[in-house]
């Protein structure tokens, strides 16, 4: 048995993967990898089928949303099917007349908001009902959420919400510095100053100031400890607040319900429009009522409402987002225009070759 287990195929070295099965799990409707500065035909070559280990993949088809039926009865089936039909011909694009990847399409009435005066009131008010008169159910906060494409909107979204919330809270400061690998790191302290880099707001990296209550749900952007569950993307509920360290509940996952301790990180954002690197050390969080899209991926959630102030712009946002609930009446969106009127149509962003060879 031994030696069985020293058998080497001598042939491994030329392939692929050494000879070993692997499995990939993908859905090319989703969000294309992020390049930073890349053009369409950089995005859509960075995907697996464009690579030369394509060719000894086999493909396997799931045909079955199973994220819709987990939480359904037998009685709604024909629903169900509607709905999942729905949201693949909106991954696929073939909903409205695409030109160029970018089409305009209909939403049914059914999953649409109107709002009268203020939208961010309209749609708390559908998805937290309750919350700006003190009802902050826990499990509100964890199965529901708002999405919307883009930083600033999630941001001013989770700072309206955080208002609202009355219980004890503290405002936490971060420490920016210039990155002491650059080369004209003395020249830069000169010109970057502190008040300049506290204003710096980029993905991937919490805020200068961040404003955090307890009950208020949060999102943690670094990986810190993968055995309990704290990756990237872990939703917690803010248990106690301190002056060096902080007391979070863990939402979701195999680790639910667990409290653990979330220290000050020193975290160097990769904005590729930046011409320097700094650091912050802050609290590696986020508050949560909002996300965006993109940060929604892999998060499965009862009731989403969509906040479409402006269109989606990358590849499968749109299919993403609507992709997350788990019931067919779980799905809201509030479209406005720039003037706050509102819209029953929006913008699909489907990139075809991302479909090629699959």
């Amino acid at each position: 048995m031994r030696d069985l287990l020293r058998v080497q195929n001598p042939r491994s070295f030329e392939m692929t993967f050494g000879g070993k099965t692997v499995v990939l799990g993908a859905d090319f409707r989703q969000i294309s990898p992020v390049i930073p500065k890349g053009t369409r035909q950089d995005i859509v070559g960075a995907s697996i089928n464009s690579s030369y280990l394509w060719r000894s993949c086999k493909v396997f088809r799931l045909t079955k949303n199973l994220r819709l039926r987990a939480l359904q009865s037998k009685s709604g089936v024909q629903e169900i099917e509607e709905h999942a039909k729905w949201i693949a011909d909106i991954g696929d694009g073939t909903i409205g007349d695409s030109l160029d990847g970018e089409c305009e399409i209909n939403i049914p009435d059914k999953f649409l908001l109107k709002s009268v005066e203020d939208p961010i009131c309209t749609i708390v008010d559908s998805i937290f009902p309750g919350f700006r008169i003190g009802n902050r159910d826990v499990k509100y906060l964890k199965d529901c959420a708002i999405l919307a494409p883009t930083l600033d909107v999630v941001d001013n979204i989770n700072e309206y919400m955080n208002g609202y919330n009355t219980a004890e809270g503290m405002a936490y400061l971060s420490c920016d510095s210039v990155c002491k690998s650059d080369s004209n790191v003395d020249m830069l302290a000169d010109l970057h100053t502190p008040e300049f880099l506290n204003g710096l707001r980029c993905s991937g990296v919490p805020n200068h100031s961040l404003t955090l209550k307890v009950g208020s749900p949060v999102m943690l952007m670094r990986n810190i400890d993968h055995s309990l569950g704290l990756c990237n993307g872990t939703r917690m509920i803010i248990s106690k607040l301190a002056t060096h360290v902080l007391e979070a509940q863990i939402l979701t996952g195999t680790s639910a319900g667990t409290k653990v301790l979330i220290p000050r990180m020193s975290l160097t954002p990769s904005d590729p429009r930046l011409p320097f690197k700094f650091q912050r050390k802050q609290f590696p969080l986020m508050l949560s009522y909002a996300m965006t899209i993109n940060k929604s991926q892999g998060q499965t959630l009862s009731n989403v409402d969509l906040f479409l102030k402006r269109p989606v712009f990358n590849h499968g946002q749109l299919y993403v987002a609507v992709l997350r609930v788990s019931n067919t009446s779980g799905l809201k969106m509030l479209i406005c225009d720039e003037n706050i009127q509102s819209k029953n149509t929006t913008t699909n962003v489907v990139n075809k070759e991302v479909f090629n060879n699959v």
